[in-house]
C-alpha cells in the first residue's frame, strides 16, 4: 500500500478473504441497515451518480437551536477492480432564536456529540454519543469482509 493510499484511507481486504460478486456485496452492503440501525442504504437513482446511497439525518435540539444533520455516503461499485468508492458528503443547518447557518463538507469529516445527565450519586456521565463515523465504519467493515477493497474518494466518484 503507497504512501498516498494510507493518507486517502483506502482499506484493502485480510489475504484469505474471497472475493464476492458485484451482486453479492451490493446486497451485503444493503443489508447494513437494518431495523435497529439509524442509518438506511438504498439503491441510488439514476440521476444520483452512484450505485448505492448510504443516508443519515440527526435532528436534535442543543442549547436552544434546532439542529438538522444529513451525512450521506455515495458508492460505487467497480467490479473489474473489487473496489467500492465512497464519496462522503455532510450538510448541517442550524437555526437559532437569532441566528441561522449553514455547512457542507465533502470528503472524510465527522461529528460528534455527548449527551450528559446527572446520575443517581449526582455526578455527571455521559449516556448518549452521537458518532458520524459509525455508518462509514459499517459499510468499510462490510467491503472489506466480502474481499472488496474501500477506497474513500474527496471530490467525486
Amino acid at each position: 500500500m503507497g504512501f498516498l493510499e494510507r493518507l486517502n484511507g483506502t482499506k484493502h481486504p485480510a489475504g484469505g478473504v474471497t472475493p464476492r460478486t458485484a451482486a453479492e456485496v451490493r446486497d451485503v452492503l444493503l443489508a447494513v441497515s437494518g431495523p435497529q440501525s439509524p442509518y438506511r442504504v438504498r439503491l441510488a437513482g439514476p440521476s444520483e451518480n452512484a450505485d448505492l446511497i448510504a443516508a443519515w439525518r440527526i435532528q436534535h435540539r442543543s442549547f436552544g437551536e434546532d439542529i438538522d444533520l444529513r451525512l450521506i455516503i455515495r458508492m460505487r461499485l467497480d467490479p473489474h477492480g473489487r473496489v467500492v468508492r465512497a464519496l462522503q458528503e455532510q450538510r448541517s443547518s442550524t437555526q437559532g432564536r437569532m441566528s441561522a447557518s449553514r455547512e457542507y463538507s465533502r470528503g472524510g469529516g465527522f461529528s460528534v456529540e455527548w449527551t450528559y445527565e446527572r446520575g443517581t450519586d449526582g455526578r455527571r456521565r455521559r449516556v448518549t454519543t452521537l458518532d458520524t463515523r459509525e455508518m462509514g465504519n459499517a459499510l468499510r467493515q462490510a467491503a472489506l469482509g466480502a474481499g472488496w477493497t474501500w477506497r474513500p474518494r474527496r471530490f467525486r466518484l
